[in-house]
């Protein structure tokens, strides 16, 4: 977007059009203790020479370090095609289209986002996206209870092996409306959330049940199982997916009882990992329940001549048109991550999605097997897993991953501050986009750094 900078001669005249003495005067409703003072420690500014010759010294410090990190954010492989069809003029400064008839290219591009998440979950309806999957947890939590429909019932249940980021924002997000996340224990042998944990609530009375497949640990977790229990007893269920995953694995609309709203974060459909976003989150859910779902619907529709055309659909929802019945405060999408999540998906196919996703799955399995073979390595869970797993050290992790960083191995994350249970644990991710010779490299990496320490 090109930068047009005001003149002092255009600030003048336009005070003077709206008949304010100074920019000051606009702001004077604020009280001063509020107005923020000058930044102390800030440098003067730079010119555009001097920042371009910063920007470039900076960049040339970049680098290019092989990553096994996952926990949430996912590398993998983005076809050429995808940004360059997604920053086209037409997607890339698009905003939510209020007025369709102007905006049918990006309203058809929601709805085949939407179409295509709905397939990918085995769900009936899907939305426009969320901010991301940990927002669109709270979100689904918000939604179940509204479906159960019973003012009193505002425990949660939340295993503990579902991502602790997203357990955070959930709790942070659904506590001013009175909803108490409740943690289930999961199995220290699997890693898994046993049936068994549940059954100490039998009877109680529960607004939601949430279950992450596969969990943060990475294990698949007996989904047919916990959502039968969940479903015999009529409380709504919340499914986290991976989208990748899904290519694999039975998705949540056809799991025992079927989950009544599906969420998930949307970075592995094409989203570079760019430091933590911006990414997106998705939600999809049965027909029945679609007027409790937030965020923005696109639907396809026939015009008075009967041609066909899409716009916002359901619109009574939403808080511009009737604020106090809204879902939610969510008035807008992730445009132009769904825009770049479309052309993935449309790009991949199924057959695309399902080898990325079998690559996933061989690789972590490649990535276990050469880790575990290492003195002083071994698998935490005894649980099916997919792309992710939980190793432990016999040593503290993190000067572990300090010296690996050196040897430009990002060697994945230290689970110490959310499970100290686990002891020295340590989560690490194989997508496509590692190949043997990687992993032997870490390997390698990982058996020279505990052998110098050793000998230390």
């Amino acid at each position: 977007m090109a930068f047009i900078p005001h003149t002092a001669a255009d600030v003048e005249a336009m005070l003077a059009v709206i008949g304010a003495r100074s920019i000051e005067q606009l702001f004077e409703e604020i009280p001063p203790d509020l107005r923020s003072r000058p930044l102390a420690g800030i440098p003067q500014a730079l010119n555009e020479m001097e920042i371009t010759r910063l920007m470039s010294r900076r960049a040339a410090t970049d680098r290019v370090a092989l990553s096994f990190l996952g926990a949430g954010a996912y590398e993998h492989h983005i076809p050429a095609a995808v940004w360059a069809l997604a920053t086209r003029g037409e997607f890339y400064s698009s905003y939510t289209p209020y007025q369709a008839e102007a905006s049918q290219g990006t309203l058809q591009a929601t709805y085949e986002f939407q179409s295509m998440i709905a397939s990918l979950t085995g769900m009936q309806v899907a939305n426009a996206s969320l901010y991301d999957g940990a927002s669109a947890l709270a979100e689904a939590l918000l939604m179940a209870a509204r479906i159960r429909r019973r003012p009193e019932s505002r425990r949660v249940l939340v295993p503990r092996a579902v991502h602790p980021h997203y357990r955070a924002v959930a709790r942070c997000i659904t506590s001013h409306q009175g909803l108490r996340l409740e943690e289930v224990a999961y199995d220290a042998a699997t890693g898994r959330t046993l049936v068994e944990a549940l059954e100490p609530y039998d009877g109680e009375d529960l607004a939601a049940v949430a279950i992450q497949q596969p969990n943060f640990f990475g294990v698949l977790e007996d989904v047919d199982g916990l959502a039968e229990w969940a479903g015999r007893r009529g409380i709504p269920l919340v499914a986290i997916v991976n989208p990748i995953s899904l290519a694999l694995l039975r998705p949540p609309g056809e799991w025992l009882a079927g989950a009544d709203v599906v969420v998930g974060e949307g970075q592995p459909l094409g989203i570079p990992l760019s430091s933590g976003g911006p990414y997106l989150g998705f939600m999809a859910t049965r027909l029945e329940h679609v007027r409790q779902m937030p965020g923005r619907i696109a639907g396809r529709t026939l015009d008075l001549a009967g041609d066909e055309g899409f716009t916002l659909t359901l619109q009574a929802r939403e808080q511009h048109i009737r604020r106090d019945r809204a879902t939610s405060n969510i008035c807008t999408n992730q445009g132009l991550m769904v825009t770049a999540a479309t052309v993935y998906l449309s790009l991949m196919g199924p057959q695309g999605l399902r080898r990325v996703a079998e690559s996933c799955h061989v690789r972590a399995g490649e990535l276990v097997s050469a880790l575990t073979g290492i003195p002083g390595v071994r698998a935490a869970f005894t649980g099916p897993r997919f792309h992710e797993a939980v190793l432990q050290l016999d040593r503290p992790v993190e000067p572990v991953l300090a010296a690996l960083e050196r040897r430009d191995i990002l060697g994945g994350l230290d689970l110490a501050a959310d499970y100290p249970e686990l002891g020295h644990a340590l989560l690490v991710c194989a997508t496509e986009t590692k190949t043997r010779s990687d992993i032997e490299d870490f390997a390698a990496a990982l058996g020279a750094v505990l052998e110098a320490r050793t000998a230390a």
